[in-house]
């Protein structure tokens, strides 16, 4: 092994390397056999595609993506081999026949957005339309789409989300009302009668039993997100496996599934214990619960038929996949892989190892995950300690992940150690956790990432003269607020972050727009980076999409005038045609190596290395 700085090791995991050979994986589906999925990839200008069976059905220009709450997700859905989806250049919906050519367009030209579909036995479409035509704030509804034109089944509340038709026709779905999230306060309506939730207790995916007999929901009202079952007959309600797990996770999206039936008295589930993915099978008829042993240890997009189930599984060792597994004889196998190169012999050695981290921060125990700087033909010189990057995940309300990310690849291999923080807000460890950030956000989570450089450094592992810290969007604000607040970080990273809570406030979209108010208990000039940029005085690099409605660019512009005002190091990267996280590839590549040689020269101080 040679023996050569930290920060300077050559590594074959490039920024090329990754994009040229990685895309995004997920929401998977099941019909008669077949599987299907949605690609999204940055080599075509991060289109998104449904699959079947390996076999691309919407060809360019076709990008199936909606926009709903502006994240979107549950852009599509199949029915009878039908497929139906939302096309990202116009939101119209869309029905592509089983083998033909075009799709048919099933909505009018206009300002309204539509996800989170089902089909009915008719063949017509229902799920949430988000109206724009109005001015001021979008209406969201539920609507059916059929050959009579657009009927509205369901509006006066502010969200709504996951529509379920019974086999005899009654409807089930989740709605909501400012200024909660989805996992604050929904309440579960069965043909418009509230059956369980409410404004402080989460609800997520119902699901109706086969025969039509049950309503099965996850709640937290125990402080875990629960199975339950729903008797449709006497109104009853009862836990199904109780357990001190998560088997729900934050609605950021539409279309999350994380149980499904395998038969009629049959679910298979993912849940998280301890920040980790687990997948198990439960007995309805018996309550038996049996863990299934799988390689993965993020799990979702869980969907079953009969025996067979698929989902989306991934770990630190296994990239992102599209897996099916077959419950009689216990064997999986993937489908797709988000990218080939774990499977690499000449990449696999220098792929990033993770190590579970839970150490005391302000008299509680937090978490994260920590990836030490790790190079087979390297070493660092005798007593040298690692850069290290501090990683904020988004949301707030989210959770690092345990996938395979040759982004954290990229810098563990060149001997910069990385920790990605579960800081108190995330979610996966029960309601109590995420509750921590309420009130608090921009304390509890830059307390966090702060004791978690601090552990690391008293440990050995990690050089505190040369920490930084990275986040994007909410995990942008909490690098910002560290940089700003507290002297522990050297350099940071906004990736379309969070400068200004009260331009965020009174300039973000509908889906948040309450959500500062439960974060930051009105603390918005007091906790805003730019109010005080005269306290920053790292170096950081600012990278933003110049049509991300979530954080307006001027956030960022301002930010970067106030430190160049100040004198400061602080670089700018504006991108055409990204939105609020980037999808194409030269952006996701020119935004990689320009971390690189930014905190390379302006923390690190050493040798660049592509």
């Amino acid at each position: 092994m040679r023996v050569a700085p930290y920060g300077s090791w050559k590594s074959p995991v490039t920024s090329s390397l990754i994009v040229g050979q990685s895309i995004g994986l997920s929401e998977v589906r099941i019909e008669n056999g077949h599987v299907y999925w949605l690609e999204s990839r940055p080599q075509e200008r991060g289109r998104s595609v449904v699959v079947r069976d390996g076999v691309d059905l919407t060809p360019a220009p076709w990008n199936v993506r909606d926009r709903v709450h502006e994240y979107g997700g549950g852009a599509w859905t199949v029915a009878d081999g039908a497929l139906y989806f939302s096309h990202d250049a116009d939101r119209r919906l869309y029905r592509l026949e089983r083998g033909a050519s075009k799709p048919a367009a099933l909505t009018p030209e206009g300002v309204w957005r539509y996800a989170d579909g089902i089909v009915d036995s008719r063949g017509w479409w229902m799920g949430v339309r988000e109206d724009h035509s109005h001015g001021g704030e979008p209406a969201n509804e539920l609507v059916v789409v059929g050959p009579g034109g657009i009927q509205v089944l369901a509006h006066g509340h502010d969200f709504y989300s996951s529509p379920r038709l019974s086999r005899d026709g009654r409807l089930a779905y989740l709605a909501w009302d400012h200024p909660n999230m989805p996992w604050d306060g929904t309440t579960l309506y069965v043909d418009d009668d509230a059956i369980a939730g409410g404004p402080a207790e989460s609800i997520f995916q119902p699901e109706w039993a086969p025969d039509g007999s049950a309503l099965f929901f996850v709640s937290d009202r125990t402080g875990w997100w629960n199975l339950y079952r729903w008797d449709a007959a006497t109104g009853a309600t009862q836990a199904v496996a109780p357990r001190k797990a998560e088997f729900g996770v934050a609605q950021w999206v539409m279309g999350m599934s994380t149980y499904a039936f395998a038969g009629p008295s049959r679910i298979v589930c993912a849940y998280s214990e301890g920040g980790l993915g687990k997948l198990a099978a439960i007995d309805l008829a018996t309550g038996a619960f049996t863990p299934i042993e799988t390689p993965y240890t993020e799990i979702s997009s869980v969907r079953a038929e009969g025996d067979v189930v698929v989902f989306r599984g991934a770990s630190a060792t296994q990239p992102g996949s599209i897996v099916r597994l077959d419950l009689r004889t216990g064997r999986s196998e993937a489908l797709r892989k988000a990218t080939a190169v774990a499977d690499d012999p000449a990449i696999a050695p220098y792929l990033a190892r993770v190590e579970q981290l839970d150490y005391p921060s302000e008299g509680r125990t937090a978490h994260a995950l920590h990836y030490p700087a790790s190079n087979p033909e390297f070493t660092a010189p005798e007593g040298e300690r690692p850069p290290l990057i501090v990683n904020c995940h988004g949301g707030p309300t989210s959770s690092a992940s345990s996938a395979l990310d040759l982004r954290i690849s990229y810098w563990t291999s060149r001997g910069v150690s990385v920790v990605d923080v579960n800081y108190g807000g995330s979610s996966g460890y029960g309601r109590a956790y995420r509750e921590l950030l309420n009130g608090q956000w921009g304390v509890v989570d830059v307390d966090d990432c702060v004791n978690a450089a601090r552990h690391l450094a008293e440990r050995g592992l990690a050089d505190p003269a040369r920490c930084v810290i990275a986040g994007g969007s909410a995990g942008g604000f909490t690098a910002l607020a560290a940089l700003t607040f507290r002297d522990r970080f050297r350099g940071g990273v906004s990736r379309y972050g969070v400068s200004d809570l009260s331009l965020l406030a009174a300039d973000t979209h509908k889906f948040e727009s309450r959500y500062l108010e439960r974060l930051a208990g009105g603390h918005y000039e007091q906790r805003s980076p730019i109010r005080h940029a005269e306290r920053l005085k790292a170096p950081v690099i600012f990278l933003q999409g110049d049509e991300d409605l979530v954080v307006p660019p001027n956030q960022t512009e301002r930010m970067v005038d106030a430190l160049r005002a100040n004198g400061v190091a602080a670089a700018y990267l504006l991108f055409s045609g990204e939105q609020h996280g980037f999808r194409q590839a030269a952006a996701i590549q020119r935004a990689l190596d320009a971390e690189l040689v930014f905190l390379a020269a302006n923390v690190f101080r050493c040798a660049l290395t592509f």
